[in-house]
């Protein structure tokens, strides 16, 4: 092995290992589903927000969900709806 097919080598490791960065950076600025999000449509603003939660025990948990301007209180537990309410909004928060 010759002194130019090391240097030839050293050469290619170095371009190889930037590609690799420039991937890896590439990935942290962009996310994971970039690519995904390329053939979507523009989204408009999301309907359904999570306002607030409160975990009671390991079982149960209340939810402020907040849709199309309403308000609603949710007990969920054991994997179901346990009771619903529909909530005034308020606007000091």
């Amino acid at each position: 092995m010759g002194f130019l097919d090391f240097i030839q080598a050293v050469f290619a490791l170095a371009v190889t290992l930037g590609l690799v960065g420039l991937g890896a950076l590439a990935l942290r600025r962009y996310g994971p589903n970039a690519i995904a999000r390329f053939g979507q449509p523009q989204r408009r603003e999301r309907r359904l927000k999570v306002v607030e939660t409160l975990i009671l025990d390991p079982a149960r948990r209340l939810l402020i969900v907040e849709c199309d301007g309403q308000e609603r209180l949710l007990l969920l537990g054991e994997g179901r709806l346990l009771g619903e309410t529909q909530i005034k909004m308020t606007d000091a928060r």
